[in-house]
């Protein structure tokens, strides 16, 4: 089918012989002499493209151009004009052009341009489709040799970068072998996992106390080191430090909110590693205590309530913990850091309020739950599930949110201060499709990602079973008590009213487990721009 496009000069009789050039090429070209002309047209007839001259008697390109986008907001505008002029490009780019030629043009500038805006998508969709199979046969090979983390971290990066493009511009005739090569490396990561997590923990060593991680000791940097290898040294720097943890976000899910921020701020990215299990009441623990969760459970009990039935009450005491870090650490910011935690806009409002009297606050930490109330939220709401019925869909509602938040109006006023703000997260979360029966008590625990419990029983090797918890730095409050994780896109159900429990859960998100989507965490340090 040809691309129709609109042509306006008040001079289009002289360029017949570029219409003519187009029309060989493939395009159907209707030519008008001013503005009011276009318009008119415009009302009448849909175009691809329009090619708009800068410089008319009468109504003038540039307000030929605003009268268009009230008829047609996403038309590829292209405007031909005789100046450079850096005041007249900004105005023309402020109205939404999508490109501009300076004359004189030749009719290949023309087709070059055209081409760039009406298929750009075609274009994008063949490069990505061949980028990824020209990749495919390497990326297995790479999941199949992965002996360290931050092979993984690569890995896992390419996947979220190729899943993410597929999406966008192919006809996602791909995405079913990307979302099988994902199975696979996740298949091969929870093994991967499985096999180290406990060695990796046992040689990290007492932890807040200044001690140094070496990213090519063979170990990832996990939740409790956090913020003395990478938060800590921007607070020795001097500038305030603004602490944003978006609770429960995944690396494809923060590469969405990433082009509302690059306005604002330089980017500086990397990766953690969540301990586990990868649910709120460890890992947000470990990042802000600086320890490891069985660390906090005996060094301060009072912050740390051991029942099953008061996990909520886990975090309660994250400012202490942090503060308790930040002693130990002899931090310049022990004494003068704020803590604020984000569940409505109310909590909103007065982080957004007291932003402007912070002033000699040092360290500025803000958690935010939205994300995690909406993942938890979707197993409930058929609006919800409606909405976000999928993985790309679930991300798409995230930016949404976050485009409309306090959050980003928080982080735009922060980008005009001299300040240093870090952004991540503190675990993931993983589409759950695959159920798994799981054996304990009536007193174990309700997730379907991890339990904990007497006597926990499961008849699986993708379920990592600790059996002696403190050996995985994990306190238990019976002697009997052992925690299970599961990995890949499982889930752990109860045998009793096992296919109710199967079907509330099935294509639901949930955290605990061992995936790549929970485990490796994004981690940016942002530097305004201003």
């Amino acid at each position: 089918m040809a691309y129709k496009v609109l042509w306006v000069d008040d001079n289009i009789e002289e360029l017949r012989s570029h219409l003519l050039y187009l029309t060989e090429k493939g395009f159907e070209v209707e030519g008008v002499t001013n503005g009011q002309d276009a318009l008119a047209v415009l009302r009448e007839k849909d175009f691809d493209g329009i090619l708009l001259d800068e410089m008319m008697p009468g109504m003038g390109g540039l307000e030929t151009l605003e009268e268009i986008r009230k008829i047609d907001r996403h038309v590829p505008v292209i405007m031909i004009t005789k100046s450079e002029a850096e005041d007249l490009m900004t105005r023309a780019i402020g109205k939404r052009i999508n490109d501009y030629l300076v004359k004189p043009v030749s009719p290949i500038q023309v087709l070059s341009a055209l081409r760039r805006q009406l298929e750009a998508r075609k274009l994008a969709s063949e490069e990505v489709t061949r980028d990824y199979m020209s990749n495919f046969m390497a990326v297995s090979d790479r999941i199949g040799t992965a002996q360290r983390p931050k092979e993984w971290e690569a890995i896992y990066s390419d996947l979220v970068t190729w899943g993410m493009d597929l999406f966008e511009f192919s006809d996602h005739g791909l995405l079913e072998t990307w979302g099988e090569q994902i199975s696979a490396a996740n298949q091969t990561f929870g093994k991967f996992v499985r096999d180290n997590y406990q060695q990796w923990i046992n040689a990290d060593g007492p932890t807040g106390v200044g001690s140094e991680w070496d990213p090519d000791g063979g170990a990832p940097l996990f939740s409790p080191r956090v913020y003395e290898t990478w938060i800590e040294p921007e607070v020795q720097k001097g500038k305030q430090v603004i602490w944003i943890v978006i609770d429960c976000m995944r690396l494809d899910q923060m590469r969405m909110i990433e082009p509302l921020l690059e306005p604002y701020y330089q980017m500086e990215r990397k990766s953690y590693w969540s301990i586990l299990p990868t649910a709120t009441p460890y890992a947000r623990n470990g990042l802000f205590a600086g320890l490891y969760p069985l660390d906090i459970a005996e060094g301060y009990p009072e912050w740390w309530i051991a029942s099953a039935n008061h996990q909520g009450s886990r975090n309660a005491k994250e400012a202490e913990l942090l503060e308790a870090q930040l002693q130990r650490l002899g931090s310049p910011a022990a004494g003068s850091s704020k803590y604020y935690k984000v569940s409505d806009d109310r909590d909103s409002d007065l982080l957004h309020r007291n932003l402007g009297s912070l002033g000699d606050t040092k360290l500025i930490a803000g958690v935010y739950n939205f994300l995690d109330i909406m993942a938890h939220g979707r197993s409930q709401s058929r609006i919800i599930k409606e909405l976000a019925p999928d993985e790309a869909a679930f991300r798409t509602l995230m930016r949404s949110w976050f485009e409309h938040s306090k959050l980003f109006d928080v982080m735009k006023g922060l980008a005009r201060k001299d300040c240093t703000v870090v952004l991540t997260t503190d675990h993931g979360s993983m589409f759950c499709r695959r159920s798994l029966k799981i054996r304990g008590n009536r007193d174990t625990s309700s997730n379907v990602r991890y339990k904990f419990g007497d006597n926990l029983g499961v008849d699986d090797d993708r379920v990592l079973l600790m059996k002696n918890p403190e050996e995985f730095r994990l306190p238990k409050q019976t002697t009997i008590e052992n925690y299970a994780v599961t990995s890949e896109n499982f889930y752990l159900v109860y045998p009793t009213n096992f296919h109710e429990y199967e079907r509330l859960y099935r294509d639901s998100f949930q955290h605990g487990g061992i995936s790549m989507e929970e485990v490796i965490c994004p981690f940016t340090i942002l530097r305004p721009r201003g």
